[in-house]
């Protein structure tokens, strides 16, 4: 079975792995250049690539697009308790995008990594 994997653009390949270890368990599978490392971990391979870098998803594209952290696209993870992963997080240091979010299926929130990446924290309505 093929592994699905994510890649996020990031400004620093060190803080990036740092945050994802500490914040959400992340665990680093390779680091073998500077600018590329690829983590494991909530079942999701996270590939990570510093832009500019020579070969490697980081790369400047031939018409010369480059690529770059943030926009709107992101990974969620479930969470038993958003209200204390928020808090958790906040007290880490962590910049959200919003508040929570009460949706009709659950509620939710958007967390940045160092370099702008959302990742979105979701807590699904439970029914009674």
């Amino acid at each position: 079975m093929a592994t699905t994997s994510v890649r996020y653009i990031v400004d620093d390949v060190d803080a990036a792995i740092d945050f994802y270890a500490e914040q959400f368990g992340f665990e680093v599978v390779t680091h073998p250049a500077p600018a590329f490392a690829m983590l494991s971990g909530r079942g999701l391979r996270l590939l990570l690539s510093a832009p500019g870098g020579q070969g490697g998803g980081g790369q400047i594209l031939p018409d010369g697009h480059r690529p770059e952290p943030g926009g709107w696209n992101r990974i969620q993870f479930e969470v038993a308790n958003l209200p204390a992963e928020v808090e958790r997080l906040r007290a880490a240091g962590a910049h959200f995008r919003s508040d929570i979010v009460h949706g009709r299926g659950g509620d939710q929130v958007l967390v940045e990594d160092p370099s702008g990446n959302p990742i979105e924290l979701f807590q699904p309505h439970r029914d009674s």
